[in-house]
């Protein structure tokens, strides 16, 4: 038996029939053109290379090629033949709870660097975020994106393939409304946490810290009155920058035209830090992972139960190779015909 640890996503697999609807009226579209310039059977005289089935088969390898990264996306899991129950494990682990507030307002694709063409301050965060969740054995983990507004992008969970995927996903075009609503954001996360109090819970903020639509230091502070410990990740540096817009643009404030510039505002980041009885760090530092996860490792560790998929029961690896396979053979193959094909003969003629 198959399952499906997201089985939301096979409703892609709708976009496969779309994709053949498109593909059959552009061949019907090209073959109208084509009688404009005569008749069809003349054509093919003159076109003594071109193929009627080639394309055909290159449409069907690429949407066997989409169907199985849709099923991939959805991680298959096969159950073992000793019952559903054989596809898991439980496994008895130690670990806390930590949601993640990013901040993706549009400050945040400026330079992480005092040089404009430095890495973006979001993708400089997504570094962070990818190095600290490899520093997670057992811990739950939970993933919020805010500007203006603050919303859910992740669950606190211990699937940290999803936790990776998600974090891969995220832009600055996720939250239309543009600010940076910390406050809002600190609450989401501490509403986001298991109910279960045994859990030593920490919030950790990644942001450059700039137009505070709230209090996100009181916001801290209620945080830290109910035990959850609040970590603030400085992106940026004090030198202030231009926003990139691409095109080699830059934003301008459309009240003036002049260009846009944003830097750390360090001070209320730390601020914010010691209202939640954290730590400040920042995300230029090398050593900022280290120091974030020995603040996270001070905190006790709770024994939970938790389910857990075999490395067996994945069915992923063996999707990947046959996708790899089809997709070299849908790149080798051509729309023309094949001349060597033409050689083969099954039955001689006396």
């Amino acid at each position: 038996m198959i399952s499906f640890a997201y089985p939301h996503l096979l409703y892609l697999l709708l976009l496969i029939p779309v994709m053949a609807g498109l593909f059959v009226l552009a061949r019907m579209a090209r073959r109208k053109r084509l009688k404009r310039f005569g008749d069809p059977a003349t054509l093919r005289h003159l076109m003594p290379e071109a193929s009627l089935y080639m394309p055909w088969v290159k449409m069907v390898l690429a949407m066997v090629i989409l169907a199985l990264m849709v099923v991939m996306l959805a991680r298959p899991r096969a159950a073992s033949t000793i019952g559903d129950d054989a596809e898991t494990e439980t496994v008895t682990t130690r670990g806390i709870e930590v949601m993640v507030c990013l901040d993706v307002s549009n400050s945040m694709l400026a330079s992480a660097t005092d040089k404009e063409e430095g890495i973006s301050r979001l993708q400089r965060a997504k570094q962070i975020l990818e190095k600290l969740i490899g520093k997670m054995s057992d811990d739950k983990v939970g993933l919020i994106v805010f500007a203006g507004e603050a919303y859910s992008q992740l669950p606190i969970t211990s699937d940290y393939i999803s936790a990776r995927m998600f974090l891969n996903s995220i832009s600055t075009d996720m939250v239309p409304t543009q600010g940076t609503a910390i406050g809002a954001a600190i609450d989401m996360a501490m509403n986001s946490f298991t109910p279960d109090d045994k859990f030593q819970k920490a919030i950790i903020i990644i942001t450059d810290g700039e137009n505070f639509e709230d209090d996100a230091v009181k916001a801290a502070k209620r945080a830290a009155d109910s035990g959850i410990q609040v970590d603030v990740v400085g992106m940026g540096t004090g030198k202030k920058v231009r926003i990139p817009v691409g095109g080699g643009n830059f934003m301008v404030n459309p009240a003036t035209g002049e260009s846009v510039f944003t830097g750390l505002d360090e001070a209320t980041a730390q601020e914010i830090a010691r209202a939640g009885d954290g730590i400040f760090v920042n995300g230029a530092s090398s050593s900022a992972v280290n120091d974030i996860d020995s603040k996270l490792n001070e905190l006790s560790k709770t024994e939970y139960e938790r389910k857990s998929f075999s490395a067996q029961s994945e069915q992923f690896p063996v999707l990947a190779w046959i996708t790899l396979l089809l997709m070299l053979v849908y790149l080798t193959t051509v729309t023309r015909k094949i001349s060597w094909l033409k050689q083969i003969t099954f039955f001689s003629k006396k």
